[in-house]
């Protein structure tokens, strides 16, 4: 037997060997055959791993022009198509969000995009709604935020069709169910009982307000009030403001074809009025004050944050500043304030800093962590330190590389998949990004110097032109940590702001602040 080959064994000859054997010969028939032809080949292979070399790859980044259409309304069309799975993923982008609430209505655009998916339609009551969606095992959202509202499909392919004309319903002819509407408001009510327990929302509340001013859509807050006076008329007019053809961006991936789901859209969209596309979100009129602040809370930890307002998106100093952060505190256990913070002194489990540019006005810079209250002052006094570092001296070239390799390497996850690929896509359209900003990236972050990280720094990390906020307790944190010695660092009252907490339900100062009396000095 060992001269027959596999393909000359007969069925007589099948039952006369058991499966295993002649799955082995056929593993060995196969093996020959692999070794014959790799023989040559073989010479080439190295002695050791480490002497393999490959062909660097290359990774271009797709256009958005290859995807893009126009529906004869009007409306851009992002089309992906893709036979990997029986689905396809929609999403409708909508330019509008709670930046065109009324002051006394804020919480309006939440409580939209929250109704408009629960709150029935016009045909179907609410519950019929939620069966339709359910036995079609589809995915319907709709959702508005602070600039964009978006409504979304994912469903199997041979569902897209009815899933679509219930998603179309919902945007235009939404019912606002009285009763699904007082159940929102009463959720939104107990939720808002719970604003002050957690030093984490009141940081980030007051972080906005000392940021944008009270007064602007970034860090309005709902109160009581505000979400009882939201009715169905207020919300069905506020649909009407945002979703409509002329706000309208639309994305779709999975498995279609081009012409057919063209055809779909436009017949989805043919009778529905495009109103007036609304304007840009407003910059904030307010004066941003540094200083220290605190409101006092009896928690073991200080949560701080420091910072100032930065850059927009477009700014000269962009990719600068993206590569000094991540020096600096943006790029986990490789950066500066990390290291010093959590793995030289072990005042912090975690300690970081960010930047967010917003597209329309500056957006903020933060340094952020959460210490015990004894070490909050020695803790921020390194945050200070470093960003001194990073003004009066150039970052070695160690830092630099591996700062740039990280926004270079990473660089194709941002369209690691096809949705998120026409997410992107999308974001640019309605921002107006340039349209090389992608082509460009990385050649822009291998462009910065030591020198650039410098600049940025000198110019952004001024401590005078900083805030510092503390939501803590003040007699612990102010005394500083006994264990430091008679040279521990401490926080003066002077220039110190204390603000009180803020009625979870109003929003307004309760009082004026109390603070605890240092700790005597032992």
């Amino acid at each position: 037997m060992t001269s027959t080959s596999t393909a000359q064994i007969s069925s007589a000859s099948r039952l006369a060997f058991p499966m295993h054997t002649i799955s082995t010969l056929c593993s060995l028939a196969i093996a020959t055959q692999v070794l014959a032809q790799s023989g040559a080949a073989s010479a080439s292979i190295p002695p050791r791993p480490e002497s393999l070399t490959f062909a660097q790859l290359r990774f271009e980044p797709p256009t958005a022009s290859e995807y893009r259409h126009t529906l004869p309304c009007g409306v851009v069309v992002f089309l992906a198509p893709s036979t990997e799975f029986p689905l396809i993923d929609l999403s409708i982008v909508f330019k509008g969000g709670a930046y065109l609430e009324k002051p006394s209505e804020t919480g309006l655009a939440w409580m939209t995009g929250a109704m408009l998916r629960v709150g029935g339609t016009t045909t179907l009551a609410p519950s019929e709604l939620d069966e339709k969606i359910d036995f079609l095992a589809s995915e319907i959202n709709i959702g508005i935020a602070a600039t964009n509202a978006i409504a979304s499909i994912n469903c199997l392919k041979q569902n897209f069709d009815e899933s679509l004309t219930l998603l179309m319903d919902m945007l235009r002819n939404p019912l606002f169910d009285a009763a699904q509407l007082s159940l929102r408001q009463q959720e939104a009510l107990e939720g808002m009982k719970q604003r002050n327990d957690d030093a984490g929302p009141i940081l980030d509340r007051e972080w906005s307000i000392l940021l944008y001013g009270e007064n602007h859509f970034e860090s309005a807050e709902p109160t009581a009030d505000s979400i009882a006076s939201i009715t169905p008329d207020k919300m069905r007019a506020f649909a009407q403001l945002v979703l409509h053809p002329g706000n309208a961006i639309i994305a779709v991936s999975g498995n279609f074809e081009v012409g057919p789901m063209l055809a779909k859209l436009e017949a989805a969209f043919a009778t529905w009025p495009a109103g007036a596309t609304v304007g840009d979100p407003p910059a904030p009129t307010s004066t941003f004050v540094p200083g220290l602040y605190h409101i006092q809370k009896n928690i073991p930890q200080g949560k701080v944050f420091i910072g100032a307002r930065a850059i927009t998106r477009d700014d000269p100093d962009y990719f600068k500043f993206l590569v000094m952060n991540d020096i600096l505190g943006g790029g986990g256990f490789t950066s500066r304030i990390m290291k010093s913070v959590r793995s030289d002194k072990g005042l912090a489990y975690s300690a970081g800093s960010n930047v967010t540019p917003r597209v329309w006005y500056p957006g903020e810079f933060r340094a952020g962590f959460q210490s015990k209250n004894a070490t909050v002052v020695e803790a921020e006094a390194t945050v200070f330190a470093e960003f001194d570092k990073m003004r009066n001296t150039l970052v070695s070239a160690e830092e630099l590389d591996t700062a740039k390799k990280s926004f270079v390497e990473t660089f194709p996850r941002t369209f690691e998949s096809k949705p998120q690929m026409l997410n992107v896509f999308v974001s640019d359209e309605m921002t107006k990004r340039d349209a090389n900003y992608w082509r460009d990236y990385r050649e822009n972050i291998l462009r910065v110097t030591a020198d650039d990280v410098q600049s940025v720094a000198k110019k952004y990390l001024d401590p005078d032109s900083m805030a510092v906020f503390i939501v803590g307790d003040w007699a612990t944190i102010s005394n500083g940590d006994p264990a430091a010695g008679p040279n521990r660092p401490k926080f003066s009252e002077d220039g110190t702001t204390h603000l009180p907490l803020r009625d979870p339900l109003t929003m307004k100062p309760m009082g004026v602040a109390t603070v605890p009396a240092p700790a005597p000095t032992k």
